[in-house]
């Protein structure tokens, strides 16, 4: 390789050498940057997924819930029997020539699930399990959030935060011009 310069690197007075060690140097940081962005990245994620296990692991019900659970879904189930039994039986009497309605088939099955879903949905086990649920999710996506402000901060980009910052200020220069148009209109008022 020859030590020559190029006359680009003569105006700025940098030899090749020197240039490659910038180059060098200017690759290193980005490098460091980016491996520096990536580790925060897996540790954001990393507490995203501690959260969510500890979530799931308060959200196991006790065995009092547990069997309250499985007592509504056997009753549930049972009402879904008696709807089937029932609509057998109107089938039937339809074969046999009785007058039915399409409405009463639609019927049957409407009351039946409304009172399997209250079998279900009214014991204290689905009401700790959804709050669980919705706790969990509130929370993983508080974490979401937090990953995704700190992302977003790493690579330079505007976060939430700084938008709405953004929009309070347009907001308050859009009352600050308000006020001076006003004031202005005043004195034009004076002086004519």
């Amino acid at each position: 390789m020859s030590n020559t310069t190029n006359p680009q690197d003569r105006r700025t007075g940098m030899d090749a050498q020197e240039a490659q060690q910038r180059w060098t140097r200017m690759v290193e940081q980005m490098n460091q940057a980016m491996m520096n962005s990536v580790e925060q990245n897996y540790e954001a994620q990393a507490r995203l997924m501690e959260t969510w296990a500890d979530a799931i692991e308060g959200s196991v019900p006790d065995e009092d819930d547990i069997t309250e659970g499985f007592e509504s879904y056997n009753r549930a189930y049972e009402v879904w029997i008696d709807a089937a039994d029932t609509m057998y039986e109107r089938v039937v009497d339809a074969a046999e020539g009785e007058d039915v309605s399409f409405t009463e088939f639609r019927d049957i099955w409407l009351r039946s699930a409304n009172e399997a879903f209250k079998e279900v949905m009214g014991t204290s086990a689905f009401a700790a399990a959804q709050g669980n649920m919705v706790e969990t999710m509130m929370e993983l996506q508080q974490e979401a959030d937090e990953v995704s402000q700190e992302t977003l901060t790493r690579f330079g980009l505007p976060t939430r935060d700084d938008v709405d910052e953004v929009g309070e200020r347009l907001v308050e220069l859009e009352r600050r011009q308000q006020r001076v148009e006003d004031k202005l209109d005043k004195l034009i008022d004076l002086v004519e």
